[in-house]
């Protein structure tokens, strides 16, 4: 029956999109599940996997059918993104070649959902890595001109508040990405299906999962590190002034107790 749903296909696409910032799996409706853990539906002629962080891989669905089921999917997608990160494969069954990635087409040796779950999981944590990868560079660029100005001109030209609001973002970051997405742990699917571990291995390789999760970790400790020192450096800077401010107001006081001896 599963076969049915690709139409005989030894070769089809898989599109991976992060939809929103979260899919509300409990509400939908279970008639069309193939499998849980991630949820895996119907989609038409092919297949969608579910994650309730907002992502959505697509197996064989057209891309106008598979307009059709992102609108199907819209009441259950919260915060949409406008502008949401994609990435696409090949996937060719081929029981002659061993099963991993070939440049861009990953080979499975027979159909099962249990390989689609495999390479889903794969995809999406592809896809939500892109998204954190952007969301990096920009905070990358709001903090290089702050550290530049203050090494050009040894002071601080942001805010506290710019500060506490890039601190801010990469907390967001990261507890999105450890909380939401566990980059490193491996999908449910291969405790019930350990021969699969393989296939699973190669496209982790294949995609760089693990290098680009490391190094994202490395920026984000980076830029943490970074704000947190600037914003200790203008709250030292703050307190100097008052300081000054403290001082200033004693020697007026003093100043003017002096004045009214004199007078007297």
């Amino acid at each position: 029956m599963h076969n049915l749903l690709l139409s005989g296909k030894t070769a089809f696409n898989a599109r991976a999109l992060f939809a929103g910032n979260r899919l509300d799996l409990r509400v939908m409706e279970e008639s069309d599940a193939l499998a849980s853990n991630p949820l895996t539906i119907r989609a038409e002629n092919g297949i969608a996997v579910l994650y309730r962080h907002g992502v959505i891989v697509f197996f064989g669905v057209d891309p106008l059918y598979e307009a059709v089921v992102r609108e199907r999917l819209k009441p259950f997608i919260g915060e949409p993104y406008d502008d949401p990160e994609t990435e696409e494969i090949s996937i060719r069954i081929d029981p002659v070649e061993r099963e991993g990635m070939r440049g861009n087409t990953a080979f499975i040796s027979e159909f099962s959902v249990e390989r689609l779950q495999i390479i889903a999981d794969v995809l999406d944590k592809s896809v939500v890595l892109a998204e954190y990868e952007s969301r990096i560079a920009h905070n990358f660029d709001r903090i290089e001109p702050l550290a530049r100005d203050m090494e050009l001109t040894g002071r601080i030209s942001g805010t506290a508040k710019e500060l506490l609001q890039n601190i801010g973002a990469m907390l967001l970051s990261e507890h999105l990405m450890v909380g939401r997405v566990n980059i490193p742990e491996k999908p449910e699917t291969l405790w019930e299906h350990p021969s699969l571990q393989g296939l699973y291995s190669r496209l982790e390789d294949e995609l760089e999962i693990l290098e680009r999760h490391a190094a994202l970790e490395r920026k984000l400790n980076l830029i943490s590190r970074t704000a947190e020192t600037l914003l200790d450096l203008l709250n030292n800077r703050q307190s100097n002034r008052l300081e000054w401010y403290i001082i200033i107001l004693i020697a007026a006081e003093i100043a003017l107790s002096l004045y009214s001896i004199f007078l007297r």
